[in-house]
């Protein structure tokens, strides 16, 4: 995952504390006396998946290198209701510096990891493998495509720039299939960019033009029917990778799996989750 670099995830940090912190955690410079020392137990409040913790290390060790955490249960564990996830000691000013940004973050990223070890679980014996999208939260794509991971799906594309996928307006804009691919391998030649290129599809006629246009690397069945998608799977004869996308959730990604896809990209995975409850209450 050559997109988790310390600098990175250190900026994310610093944004994020700008964000929240602003000029000063007044709550707590007025109501508790500086030299405070105190310890927190971050309590699980949900069962799934938890994510985050590594993060939640650095956010501590960014607000002040001198918080102690010690973690109890790593990413990508199975958590229940009542786990201790890991119990932080230090300075009382600086526990609650950080307390709302590292619950933010592995909330978030802990429904992300559960809801992809979900789906995974009911594909795990196809074959095929679980893609996240760039449906993510402005700013937080890092974070989350991370919890993916950790949840044990596989990141597609990080942004615009690192591949090449013509999609539905791409194809009409550009003026068909054939067109789009073609122009698409000129810029590539040109530009002396080394990317893959990756085409949707609606139908099998467009398969099968996109079969005799080449050059691709990777041909999207988007919004098939199962039956349309075996067809396709069958047309490409494993020429090229497949990949279903849209219209999947746990109801039909089985059956879906099952048409012989090569991977399954899922924007839910990061646009309709539902964090997982958690706390960080004081050890009196």
């Amino acid at each position: 995952m050559n997109y988790l670099t310390d600098k990175a995830i250190d900026a994310f940090i610093e944004s994020a504390l700008q964000e929240d912190v602003g000029d000063g955690d007044h709550s707590s410079l007025s109501s508790i006396p500086a030299p405070a020392n105190g310890k927190a137990r971050l309590i699980i409040k949900d069962d799934g998946i938890i994510a985050g913790v590594e993060l939640s290390q650095k956010i501590f060790s960014k607000v002040d290198h001198r918080l102690r955490a010690d973690i109890f249960i790593k990413d990508g564990s199975p958590i229940k209701k009542g786990d201790i996830a890991l119990e932080v000691s230090g300075s009382v000013h600086t526990i609650l510096k950080a307390e709302r940004l590292v619950l933010n973050c592995m909330q978030r990223m802990s429904g992300i990891a559960t809801l992809t070890h979900e789906l995974n679980e009911l594909i795990k014996d196809t074959g095929a493998k679980l893609l996240d999208t760039r449906k993510t939260t402005p700013n937080f794509r890092m974070l989350e495509k991370w919890a993916v991971a950790i949840g044990g799906g596989v990141n597609h594309r990080y942004g615009l720039f690192d591949m090449i996928i013509l999609k539905d307006n791409h194809v009409d804009y550009a003026g068909g299939i054939k067109k789009a691919i073609s122009a698409a391998k000129e810029y590539l030649k040109k530009t002396e960019k080394n990317l893959p290129i990756e085409i949707e599809t609606r139908n099998l006629e467009e398969v099968s033009q996109v079969m005799e246009e080449g050059g691709v690397k990777r041909i999207m069945l988007d919004n098939m029917s199962p039956g349309m998608m075996k067809e396709a799977v069958k047309i490409i004869g494993g020429k090229y990778e497949t990949e279903a996308s849209g219209g999947i959730t746990k109801h039909n990604i089985r059956e879906v799996a099952l048409t012989g896809v090569d991977y399954i990209s899922v924007g839910a995975l990061t646009h309709s989750i539902k964090s997982l409850d958690m706390s960080l209450k004081a050890v009196k």
